[in-house]
């Protein structure tokens, strides 16, 4: 085992044994031969130049199924990878694609056994050159975030036959022997399909469930046994809160789901109560706490505490043996009554908190103020916005964030996605002139909000480089769709962005001068140190 597509990857620097997200050995090796799986479609769909739609969702699911905190379950993995190279063998005479193939696209297993076998020379390792294998990593994880995104996007009937083709073109470029620069090339394309994904998603919710309004959550909890819906998804938190309307059970969103109470759309369900817990590393203490049963939609599962197992159950990509799996029926629906079942025999959940916090400051409600804004920045009232978007995870290292939060000068305005707010999202932080210190856009799927805003900020204020606005970037990281994100960024052309709590260990020295040298690209240091350079735009 080789893992450091993480964050919080052991001392920095790599898995070996067990991931720290609890990822065994075995899971990493399945894992690791599943993207060498889709590497092989995606080098015949990108010789082809077509990616039919089968190819296209089996790349995603497979990416996205690789994720930190996805899919634990070893049987599933091992019927994934079968799954693909079925389809592999077919699409070969479908696209017409023979002759000189990679390895990835002419392997033949000979049975299970050979997953294993085969994982150490498909793995990170196989690639001895460090610098190709960081910037091949780099562009994989990119790739990684965006399946996911498209994925979302995919689910809500959003497609782009453009951004499969090029998903599986920069897959396909992962094997292919390119120079250091043809690398950084194809990673900044990936950077480009990012904000493409991005927006298509963007779209699909919005168009979907309306645009997020500004909305206070109740921290609070009811007197009704609930459900507890945690990960990503809405379209499953959709389908749950239709199957349980008017059976007395609550609905309460867990980590990256609490922005579902911005949309319009789900506001018509009443007993859609409130927003339980925190971040998703909080969740054990959290889910036991809960009482009743939880759906794990998307990614950011721990390895449940048998104490509360048998009340977990997953959907989606999300997977680990031994929990309840609710997969959708041939018609694509999903039946949440086991969830309901065991609901209705549970007592209602244990209070954590009292109170509310406010969100759904998306690009269409800040727009909508842009005027006020423009003007608090001209008069003075607001200094700077700071952009602390990205995730959370349970380093102590991960309090410079508050810390951050609560130092910033009372003329600062934080933008914040992804569940990195939970940091602060329910600090006392004020507001200036009516305008909340802290202003929440979503999930990280929701971060084009963010690039929006201040591209509509930088034309408000007649400016020719983004740069130049009173905006700095602190973030935080975790997993690959924050490496997406980043890349977006990146090729919007945002420079002094800073990243903590720690740089990507798979960024060879080389590769991290690259990105210094061209993006201006800063490892965090201390609260006060940062806190004084972003307010004089250093």
């Amino acid at each position: 085992m080789f893992c450091y597509q993480c964050q919080e990857t052991k001392k920095n620097i790599e898995c070996t044994k067990e991931g720290f997200c609890g990822k065994q050995a075995s899971t990493a090796a399945l894992q690791d031969v599943l993207v060498y799986v889709a590497k092989g479609i995606a080098v015949v769909c990108s010789k082809a130049q077509r990616v039919p739609q089968e190819a296209a969702r089996f790349i995603e699911t497979a990416l996205f199924s690789t994720i930190t905190n996805v899919n634990f379950s070893d049987e599933r993995l091992e019927s994934l990878i079968e799954t693909g190279l079925v389809l592999r063998d077919k699409l070969k005479p479908q696209l017409c694609v023979f002759g000189d193939l990679p390895d990835c696209v002419i392997w033949s297993p000979n049975g299970a056994g050979d997953y294993y076998l085969k994982a150490p020379e498909v793995g990170i390792l196989a690639t001895p050159d460090e610098n190709i294998r960081s910037l091949r990593e780099l562009l994989l994880y990119g790739l990684k975030g965006v399946a996911a995104y498209a994925q979302h996007a995919s689910l809500l009937g959003r497609n782009d036959d453009q951004a499969n083709l090029v998903i599986a073109e920069l897959l396909a470029a992962t094997v292919e022997p390119l120079s250091v620069d043809e690398l950084v090339g194809k990673v900044m394309q990936c950077g480009e399909l990012a904000v493409t994904v991005l927006a298509m998603l963007d779209e699909a919710n919005t168009s979907t469930y309306g645009h997020p309004e500004i909305t206070k959550v109740s921290l609070g909890v009811g007197i009704n046994p609930g459900i507890l819906v945690s990960g990503h998804d809405l379209i499953d938190l959709e389908a749950l809160l239709k199957q349980t309307a008017g059976k007395g059970i609550d609905i309460y969103t867990h980590g990256e789901m609490l922005p579902a109470h911005y949309y319009p759309k789900f506001k018509q369900y009443p007993h859609l109560k409130g927003n339980y817990g925190g971040a998703w590393w909080a969740q054990k203490k959290e889910f036991e706490a809960f009482n009743g049963p939880i759906l794990m939609t998307t990614n950011c599962l721990m390895p449940p505490r048998d104490s509360y197992k048998e009340r977990v159950f997953t959907t989606g990509n999300v997977g680990f043996d031994g929990l309840t799996h609710i997969s959708p029926n041939i018609d694509g629906e999903k039946d949440f009554s086991p969830l309901i079942a065991m609901a209705l025999d549970c007592a209602a959940p244990t209070s954590l908190e009292d109170g509310e916090i406010i969100g759904g400051f998306g690009h269409d409600q800040v727009m909508a103020v842009a005027d006020k804004v423009v003007d608090a920045v001209k008069s003075g009232a607001i200094k700077r916005f700071v952009v602390m978007a990205g995730c959370d995870g349970a380093h102590k290292s991960r309090e410079y964030f508050t810390d951050v939060a609560e130092g910033l000068p009372e003329d600062a305005v934080i933008l914040t996605a992804g569940c990195a707010k939970y940091r602060y999202n329910k600090l006392d932080l004020g507001d200036i002139g009516g305008i909340p210190r802290v202003l929440d856009a979503g999930q990280c799927n929701d971060s084009y909000s963010l690039a929006v805003i201040a591209l509509k900020l930088q034309q408000a204020f007649e400016l020719e480089d983004i740069n130049d606005l009173p905006i700095s970037f602190d973030l935080g990281w975790y997993e690959q769709k924050a490496v997406a994100v980043l890349l977006g960024l990146l090729h919007l052309g945002v420079k002094g962005i800073r990243l903590g709590p720690t740089l990507p260990a798979f960024l060879s020295p080389d590769v991290a001068n690259v990105l210094v040298d061209n993006f201006d690209i800063k490892p965090i240091t201390t609260p006060k140190a940062d806190i004084e350079c972003m307010m004089v735009g250093a």
